[in-house]
């Protein structure tokens, strides 16, 4: 009879571990699918620009380098977007100042490309490379002489950015500014040095540059001796 009841009792045990086990590959997968959903809602807020839930989400254990399809994380957002706030949050949170999207744009392109200088040094000091390039081979340096973000330059090259380093095509950053008719950041990296006399890899200088597309005035001044 203590035989047949501890047999019993034994089943019990067994049957109770059983379903508790059985239940786990559920309980693990569930926990998946809320750390997907908190991720994608963490994604959403970072896109949306809102600080508040972003901050919340990540209280809740939403991962920091989460991407969107296109491989955006919430900083590459945050930067291209000029928030300054939602990124000290990220970087607060040890977001991956480096982390590129699937068309090579970092986080240090995109706050380059919204002229926004502050986010530029915030990115650099947190360890922001300014070598990588995109897609279509451009880096941080080549979108500030080319959006003429004068202050984002002069922050690249305080960091390392070679101011007569020849990119894609032997284009040269005085090229770029010059091409756009950027007068002012013409004039800064004049004075950081940069040799009016390169031509790329067609034979024009920035000085040619200039005259195409109609500066006249920044093409005179490369003219200058």
């Amino acid at each position: 009879m203590k035989s047949y009841k501890h047999m019993i009792k034994l089943f019990h045990i067994s049957f109770f571990y059983g379903l508790m086990f059985a239940n786990l590959p559920l309980v693990f997968a569930q926990q998946g699918m809320d750390q997907i959903n908190v991720n994608g809602q963490f994604v959403m807020a970072a896109r949306a620009g809102r600080v508040d839930r972003a901050s919340a989400f990540l209280a809740e254990g939403a991962k920091v380098n989460s991407r969107d399809r296109n491989g955006d994380s919430p900083l590459n957002m945050a930067a291209a977007k000029g928030n300054a706030a939602l990124v000290d949050v990220l970087l607060e949170s040890n977001a991956d100042v480096n982390l590129a999207n699937i068309a090579g744009v970092t986080p240090l392109m995109g706050a380059v490309f919204s002229g926004n200088a502050e986010i530029v040094r915030k990115l650099l000091a947190a360890g922001a490379k300014i070598d990588p390039v995109d897609r279509v081979k451009k880096n941080a340096a080549t979108y500030a002489a080319g959006k003429g973000c004068g202050e984002c330059l002069l922050a690249l090259i305080e960091a390392g950015t070679g101011v007569n380093t020849p990119l894609e095509n032997d284009l040269t950053l005085l090229m770029w500014a010059a091409a756009y008719g950027h007068e002012s950041t013409v004039r800064l990296l004049l004075n950081r040095g940069a040799d009016r006399n390169l031509s790329d890899s067609r034979g024009k200088s920035a000085a040619d540059m200039a005259r195409e597309g109609g500066f006249e005035k920044v093409s005179i001044l490369l003219k200058q001796p």
